[in-house]
């Protein structure tokens, strides 16, 4: 006999060093498959040392190739492509990253993730690749605004949402001063159940360049005879570096986000640099955050994190995600 009231589905428990269990990107990667819906990606594929398929990820283009391809196959993303030296991000991370988020909402709504159009989420910096507003709408119908101070990874962003029709899922808006995060960019009626941020990780280009280096050289993939990229995964100044570099846009936006704290549930964003955590938590005390959540998170051997804030109390959170559901069912 079917239960009339079944008890709210808990989200699965995250193994530590392995992908999230809803990350679509688990084992290996189906080449065949990936070349039959975008055949442009077979003149990238080589054989790895191990004999298996895969794509030189020194090669800017065949990782740029390699995302289109798992987007379309993945997540129906027919169209995308972004302007040459633009960010071009390794997505099982990312959709970590939103996964994580999305435990988190459905601690304060009886276990179940909030989903649909009454869910609005704020991308700062979303760069011209547009990704998280991708992937959380596909996963998830959460609705997106999407924050750049670069136009023209706005209009690269514009013409993606355009492509693929999803103009009424995300929204694009520039941040007209460089200075600021959230100050002159929100009206003040907006209300957003998740802000998330991949943030510039370094305080210059020559910064950047150095830890690109190094990771090459960690993966034994430095070879002085060959030409590799400056920065393996591309990048803008902006989207890279700023005055700083982390430690300082993690304390600006811990400040400013205490000036909107009524417009948000959850504050988050990423921490490249384990060091830089312990200054964050401080600042979000010093703001006033009444909760800070780090999650961690791995892709192979490579260890992420990010850091979510609220100032809300627990009540108020789920009045908050009652009215996310509310929206939907209207």
């Amino acid at each position: 006999m079917r239960q009339k009231n079944p008890p709210p589905r808990q989200p699965k428990a995250v193994v530590k060093g392995q992908l999230h269990p809803r990350n679509r990107h688990q084992g290996r990667y189906d080449f065949p498959r990936l070349i039959e819906s975008s055949p442009e990606l077979g003149r990238f594929v080589i054989l790895n040392p191990y004999g298996k398929q895969s794509i030189d990820f020194a090669d800017p283009e065949a990782v740029r190739v390699f995302n289109r391809a798992l987007l379309r196959q993945l997540y129906g993303i027919r169209h995308w492509d972004i302007p040459p030296g633009y960010l071009c991000p390794p997505i099982p991370g990312r959709a970590d990253y939103l996964h994580g988020l999305a435990d988190l909402l459905a601690e304060g709504n009886a276990g179940v993730i909030p989903r649909g159009a009454g869910v609005r989420v704020l991308d700062v910096g979303c760069g011209a690749n547009c990704i998280y507003p991708l992937l959380g709408h596909s996963d998830y119908g959460w609705r997106f605004l999407g924050s750049d101070i670069d136009a023209r990874a706005l209009d690269s962003a514009r013409h993606i949402v355009q492509a693929n029709g999803l103009g009424e899922a995300i929204e694009l808006r520039r941040q007209a001063d460089d200075r600021h995060i959230f100050q002159g960019l929100l009206a003040a009626d907006e209300r957003f159940a998740l802000t998330l941020c991949n943030p510039p990780f370094h305080a210059s280009a020559a910064e950047a360049a150095s830890g690109s280096t190094r990771k090459w050289r960690n993966l034994g993939k430095l070879d002085p005879r060959r030409k590799l990229p400056v920065l393996n995964f591309g990048g803008q100044s902006n989207e890279l570096w700023c005055a700083g570099g982390e430690a300082a846009f993690l304390r600006r936006m811990a400040r400013e986000s205490a000036a909107v704290a009524g417009q948000v549930l959850w504050f988050s964003s990423l921490v490249s640099k384990a060091a830089n955590l312990a200054l964050l938590k401080a600042a979000l005390q010093q703001a006033g955050a009444l909760e800070v959540r780090q999650v961690d998170m791995a892709q192979g051997n490579k260890q992420s994190r990010f850091v979510a804030w609220t100032f809300h109390e627990v009540a108020a959170r789920r009045t908050w995600l009652g009215a996310c559901a509310s929206a939907n069912a209207g």
